[in-house]
């Protein structure tokens, strides 16, 4: 891991769609709930709704946060890992770097849950939304360094259906086989019986070890997304289009295999995985129409700055109060408010107090890069 004073060649399109991916975390999603509440608009209801995570089954918009990051990770694979293997660098080399890379955010993951104290390993949360990342980067990148296009389909395809497979005839010990409830599945009885310390709820974690196999196909797809942008042939307006309906295909797939296999982010199912991935092709043609291909970039620049730092400003909030730091420059415009819109202006101000802390390392040409 390393700060670094100039970013690698970047697609602006790809920085921005990860900007627009980590600003909902950053703090929108917290504006859309307190304008919800503050005016109880029955417009706003269902996009307030749609910012929150379903209990089990069923998706939101917000469940492809997550999903559409790992999903970006792959498609910067060709434009990363691509460039060094054209500039001669050796596979074993990038097996190597992309290894490293891989744990080094499953150490930041258990950085993230627990902070540096030291804790009895029972207190301890191994599993992570970074280490998630990192693993299924790790392996997908593994794939895309030792096999060519045709081969990395059929790992998609395998993971999927393998990841299928393996909950739809097992269960966890005392249920009927196939069980997909939380206690019963087979992927968290796994996880209970090998992962040490404690799991984020008790008897199951959404980012447990044995549900990682089907998040390394979303990495995968990110990276054929981003070697059909970078290599494949044919115009832009043709690789936009190939996207879009592939991407429209895979929603479709998604809700045929839902009648059997549960849209499900905590299992990340295998029909989650086409449905977040069906989604993630759309918006990533879409950003490269509009930004790349057409040309349109101003109005990006607000998001890019967040892609450029997605990791760093990620992680920040365990080691920066941001809200301590928004109530200090901005409580007077809160109290100057008033109820019950100043619950709406604090939030807008804690995502600009990060935005600008952003800008300022993009000025001084600072980027974390792990």
């Amino acid at each position: 891991m390393a700060l670094t004073d100039s970013p690698q060649q970047r697609l602006y399109s790809l920085d921005a769609l990860r900007g627009f991916d980590m600003f909902w975390i950053m703090g929108a999603e917290d504006i859309v709930h307190t304008l919800y509440k503050a005016t109880g608009s029955s417009f706003l209801e269902p996009i307030a709704n749609q910012l929150t995570h379903p209990a089990w089954n069923g998706f939101h918009l917000y469940d492809l946060i997550f999903p559409l990051f790992l999903f970006m990770a792959g498609v910067a694979t060709p434009y990363s890992v691509g460039r060094e293997l054209e500039k001669g660098k050796s596979r074993q080399q990038m097996l190597f770097r992309v290894i490293r890379r891989g744990l080094i955010l499953v150490l930041l993951g258990v950085i993230y849950n627990n902070g540096l104290a030291i804790k009895p390993l029972s207190d301890i949360r191994i599993p992570s939304v970074l280490g998630r990342i990192g693993l299924a980067y790790m392996f997908a990148n593994i794939i895309y360094l030792f096999t060519k296009q045709r081969a990395q389909i059929i790992w998609f395809c395998s993971l999927l259906i393998g990841y299928w497979l393996l909950l739809k005839f097992n269960s966890a010990p005392g249920f009927q086989r196939g069980d997909l409830t939380m206690e019963g599945n087979f992927a968290s009885f796994i996880d209970r019986n090998i992962i040490p310390g404690r799991l984020y709820l008790g008897i199951h974690d959404p980012e447990g070890l044995v549900s990682t196999i089907p998040a390394i196909g979303t990495g995968l797809l990110g990276i054929m997304a981003g070697t059909l942008l970078k290599t494949g042939a044919g115009t832009q307006q043709k690789k936009v289009l190939q996207l879009l309906v592939t991407g429209v295909i895979f929603l479709g797939l998604a809700q045929i295999w839902n009648l059997d296999f549960p849209i499900n982010k905590n299992l990340w199912t295998s029909s989650f995985v086409l449905n977040v991935g069906g989604l993630s092709l759309i918006l990533l043609s879409v950003f490269y129409y509009i930004i790349d291909v057409l040309g349109y970039k101003k109005w990006a620049f607000f998001f890019r700055i967040i892609g450029m730092n997605s990791i760093l400003i990620y992680i920040s909030g365990r080691f920066i109060n941001w809200e301590y730091t928004t109530n200090g420059f901005f409580q007077w415009l809160g109290q100057l408010t008033g109820a019950p819109y100043n619950t709406v202006v604090m939030p807008i101000c804690f995502v600009m107090v990060e935005w600008s802390f952003l800008y300022f390392l993009y000025k001084k040409k600072v980027f974390l890069r792990v």
